[in-house]
């Protein structure tokens, strides 16, 4: 094996952390401020490209830094070294409610896409790329663009999701059809696409917007029940306009605002 090989435990359910036991000399890279917690010991390290042990030189680790920067992510990422003898733990938190999914890359024929912000850490060794889509539709209209990032090797990755998840196993010719926003990630077999959801009452009154992703077997795919990005709309639309309220429980509420000279005319 190229990655590390790595022992892990997953704690909590809605606020869920993953918590990794490094033997010696074994190591982990994680996304920046992802980490939660260590036992004395074990080194940190910030990392100039995409995580894998591969020598590529300067240049390499530019290449690795800016497929990063294509997917929205930061320049740098950590590593977490166990440099001691005995068995060490880091852990490593997901950063909004939902699940944390553990990925063994051996089961995915060493190759697994997912979302560009899906990513929590992995097994030393895997290499955290760009998978770039060969489908215009896709790319205009499928919410994630034309890149999405790839986790390649054969050791554990941990990618996380909003809310609940599910894990369909699509036979060869089974489709099946997500929002876009819902797809956490699926293996290489899978083929993926966007279709226009059609209809004037569907596009003008139907609220699910325009497109929504096709997805056909053979494969697996994971879906989640809340992307962060729906939830942090759902917020952003309960804020007040003004920036105080009375709250919802409030017996007065707007009435209350006007009475207190909240509300402006």
């Amino acid at each position: 094996m190229t990655s590390h090989e790595i022992d892990y435990r997953i704690y909590g359910e809605e606020m869920q952390y993953v918590e990794i036991e490094l033997d010696p000399q074994e190591g982990v890279i994680a996304e920046a401020g992802s980490f939660m917690m260590m036992d004395d010991g074990i080194k940190m390290e910030t990392i100039f490209g995409d995580g894998s042990q591969k020598d590529t030189g300067f240049f390499g680790k530019i290449l690795g830094a800016g497929k990063r920067i294509l997917t929205g992510e930061n320049l740098f990422m950590t590593a977490f070294y166990n440099n001691l003898t005995g068995k060490r733990n880091v852990s490593f938190a997901s950063p909004y409610p939902g699940k944390i999914i553990p990925i063994d890359l051996t089961e995915y024929n060493g190759k697994f896409i997912c979302q560009k912000d899906a990513f929590l850490c992995a097994a030393k060794g895997v290499s955290v790329g760009i998978e770039f889509s060969k489908k215009l539709g896709r790319g205009l209209f499928g919410g994630e663009g034309f890149i999405m990032q790839k986790l390649e090797g054969d050791g554990m990755a941990f990618v996380h999701a909003g809310g609940t998840t599910a894990r369909k196993v699509l036979q060869a010719g089974e489709t099946i059809r997500v929002d876009t926003g819902c797809i956490i990630g699926f293996t290489q077999s899978v083929d993926y696409d966007i279709e226009f959801i059609g209809g004037i009452k569907n596009t003008v009154f139907g609220g699910e917007g325009l497109f929504y992703a096709k997805l056909q077997g053979p494969g697996v795919v994971y879906i989640q029940s809340l992307p962060f990005s729906r939830l942090a709309g759902r917020v952003l639309a309960s804020l007040p306009k003004g920036g105080n309220s009375k709250g919802e429980g409030s017996i007065l509420g707007g009435l209350g605002d006007i009475l207190d000279g909240d509300n402006r005319f």
